[in-house]
């Protein structure tokens, strides 16, 4: 069963926008700290973001003022605006879940979606 489904990505020029949603429509609304990662070609993944069901945000050293973490808590989704993107921002971008807590219990299920390609190029 699919839990996290990400969206958004694309091709865009240097210096362009875009913005990628995670959906967790199986999961309880706002349930679960949420986590944005990156791929490149051939390189290591690297954690970009994430924001916490209280609302705290978090980011890389890379992305930060230039991208932004949010929640939309009544439709289940999290969002990363990205602006000033560079061609190293070019990755498979994938959505994962942390910290879930629901009916007073807490736990980690690690939800993964299928990520979004998105490509920085002029």
């Amino acid at each position: 069963q699919v839990q996290v489904v990400e969206s958004g990505g694309g091709l865009v020029q240097p210096g362009g926008s875009l913005r990628l949603s995670c959906t967790a429509p199986r999961l309880p609304a706002n349930s679960c700290d949420m986590n944005w990662y990156r791929q490149a070609a051939g390189k290591q993944r690297e954690w970009v973001s994430s924001i916490t069901t209280s609302g705290s945000t978090h980011y890389a050293d890379s992305v930060k003022d230039r991208f932004t973490i949010s929640v939309d808590k009544v439709k289940n989704t999290v969002y990363l605006q990205m602006i000033s993107l560079k061609p190293e921002d070019t990755a498979m971008y994938s959505c994962k879940t942390g910290l879930c807590c629901s009916s007073g219990s807490c736990y980690t299920p690690n939800f993964w979606g299928q990520g979004t390609q998105v490509t920085v190029s002029s």
